[in-house]
């Protein structure tokens, strides 16, 4: 009676859930829509991130380390995100002379809520709100709390390849970090498995920013690489490249995923 009651016990125990594929949000300008696993926590970091910004009569380099993004699945639908950039340095050169900034970024929030396949196959659509608050220096900070909303979309194309976007609404910081302004506009790319281990992205960003000093539309290109040696790690490097004179000329970046 006893090794009845103990298989009756174990054809009505629920399956356990099948672990979805590791799916980090670097290293491209995308965001993707699949949700981190109920009880799993997710860390990205950057092991360097460098911009480069030429303007008339001015050179600006920024080099962010350590900037990171720590994901937590509550549910099978939805993920609780923190993000902080632990260190952030800035060299201005302009006719006035060198001038060198350094400091903390500020901390930011959000929650990704899957609304339709949320371990990211077929046709995938994910909800994020996002606000980010005021806790970094002078250097690095935004010197104002702003919010957004995103979109994530993908669909996939077969043969591991998968169409992706994000279309974004923002409550964006204003340049002298008094008050807030909309912001709007999508990236969007293909991105590519090249082998099992190794896959590529390339995407196209666009942003329409109405900043009360000056309206702009920033245009954006990048290339990434992305490694997962095991199931729940990656390294990753990529570059973004500014395609209009609003935007960044160079940023090269290279860092880290780990699934636990």
């Amino acid at each position: 009676m006893r090794h009845l009651i103990a298989a009756l016990v174990t054809l009505s125990a629920p399956a356990l859930a099948e672990e979805r594929d590791f799916c980090p949000e670097r290293p491209g300008l995308d965001t993707p829509p699949c949700i981190v696993d109920r009880g799993h926590v997710v860390l990205e970091s950057s092991a360097v991130d460098w911009t480069l910004d030429r303007q008339p009569g001015s050179r600006v380099d920024t080099l962010l380390v350590g900037d990171t993004l720590m994901r937590a699945g509550m549910t099978d639908r939805l993920e609780a995100q923190i993000g902080w950039t632990a260190f952030g340095r800035v060299r201005t050169r302009d006719e006035s002379g060198v001038m060198h900034m350094a400091g903390v970024g500020d901390v930011t929030l959000a929650l990704k809520l899957g609304l339709l396949n949320p371990g990211g196959g077929g046709l995938a659509i994910a909800l994020k709100p996002v606000a980010t608050l005021p806790t970094g220096g002078q250097a690095i900070g935004a010197g104002t709390w702003s919010t957004g909303l995103l979109l994530p979309v993908s669909y996939s194309l077969g043969k591991g390849a998968q169409l992706i976007a994000t279309p974004e609404i923002d409550a964006a910081p204003d340049q002298d970090g008094s008050g807030r302004h909309l912001a709007w506009g999508s990236a969007a790319g293909v991105q590519v498995a090249l082998t099992a281990a190794v896959s590529m992205s390339v995407e196209a960003q666009l942003i329409r920013d109405r900043d009360p000093a000056g309206h702009s539309t920033r245009a954006l290109g990048e290339a990434s690489l992305a490694w997962q040696p095991g199931p729940n790690t990656q390294f990753d490097i990529g570059a973004v490249a500014g395609l209009n004179r609003a935007s960044p000329d160079l940023e090269l970046i290279a860092g880290i995923a780990r699934r636990f």
